[in-house]
């Protein structure tokens, strides 16, 4: 019997019009363009500043774009999943509202959170639902409004973050292509290191945790930096070895794109030259759970049936883990 694998199908992408530069940061918090650029690979970031639009609003966008450019039919779609660490609202569904403005009208939808992990999780969550086969299309998208979650006084976040979204649909495959392996994994002792301290059940909004501050993103640069590099290179490394693939096996590492630093650490923990490496992080800063399906969108033409690809990804809580998926098409 033909074994099916989750493949990805098609990809679409969406960033705000809206560039906030290094340099216009120079003007809101101490620190330049040299500093910001040294030590994250940051140029500028995309910010979505319009009123009343929120995560969902890009959401919908990159789905769009997906539907148009691979001709599907949205009531096809099985599944929508939007993974994300700002949702529109608390409760209500971002990806019920996504799904249903998309005209996904036979999906069912819900939001998956792991930080800067979330896609990178929603990757596996996806296949297992193609591999099952109960379903046939699931979309999953990847987007989040970080500057909603941003303090532009702090210079340790507001210089890394950017706003963003994109997708990718699944279905099943019999040629071996598609998702291979995956190892992810997670600590909570993440918890007090990156993190929004108020807002959540444990400490409910109140008047003085909003004078205080305590709705944005704060982190520890450093403790958060040291995790990141060593767990992001150990588990590509891992899902190499346990593969038996080689660098030379290896067309594409897709990293998360918090840092420049720590992209270049992964890929040379596993040998990796910088032409195999998709880097967009000068474009677009830290886009959370957007990062991953971005690269996709911007490496799409380059990309060739067969390519073996190797996803890394590190988020907050702490969650992380890395993904060997075979290339499904030829743009």
């Amino acid at each position: 019997m033909t074994k099916t694998t989750a493949a990805i199908t098609a990809v679409g992408k969406y960033v705000p019009e809206y560039v906030l530069t290094n340099k216009e940061l120079e003007t809101m918090v101490d620190t330049n363009d040299e500093w910001i650029t040294t030590r994250t690979g940051i140029k500028e970031r995309r910010i979505l500043k319009e009123e009343g639009k929120g995560t969902s609003y890009m959401a919908i966008k990159a789905a769009e774009e997906l539907i148009k450019k691979s001709n599907t039919n949205p009531e096809e779609i099985d599944l929508v999943i939007v993974a994300t660490a700002t949702p529109d609202l608390l409760v209500a569904s971002t990806a019920a509202y996504t799904a249903s403005e998309i005209g996904a009208i036979n999906a069912f939808s819900y939001d998956l959170q792991a930080a800067c992990s979330s896609f990178l999780y929603g990757m596996s969550t996806a296949a297992s639902y193609i591999e099952s086969g109960r379903y046939k299309k699931v979309l999953l998208i990847g987007a989040d409004k970080m500057s909603s979650i941003i303090d532009y006084t702090d210079r340790t976040t507001c210089i890394i973050f950017g706003d963003g979204a994109a997708a990718a649909l699944f279905e099943p495959n019999t040629e071996g292509l598609g998702l291979q392996d995956e190892y992810l994994r997670s600590d909570g002792i993440g918890r007090e290191f990156l993190k929004i301290a108020a807002g959540g059940s444990l400490l409910p909004a109140s008047e003085e945790t909003i004078k205080s501050g305590q709705h944005f993103v704060r982190q520890e640069g450093r403790t958060v930096f040291k995790f990141a590099v060593s767990n992001m290179s150990d588990v590509s490394e891992k899902i190499l070895t346990r593969n038996h693939l080689t660098k030379e096996d290896v067309d594409w590492l897709v990293p998360h794109q918090a840092n420049n630093r720590i992209i270049e650490a992964t890929a040379n923990r596993i040998g990796l030259e910088p032409s195999k490496v998709m880097v967009n992080i000068e474009k677009y800063g830290n886009t959370t759970s957007a990062t991953l399906p971005l690269l996709l969108a911007d490496y799409e033409t380059s990309l060739k049936k067969g390519d073996n690809l190797i996803f890394a990804a590190f988020g907050g809580g702490f969650t992380w883990g890395a993904i060997y998926l075979k290339w499904a098409y030829n743009s």
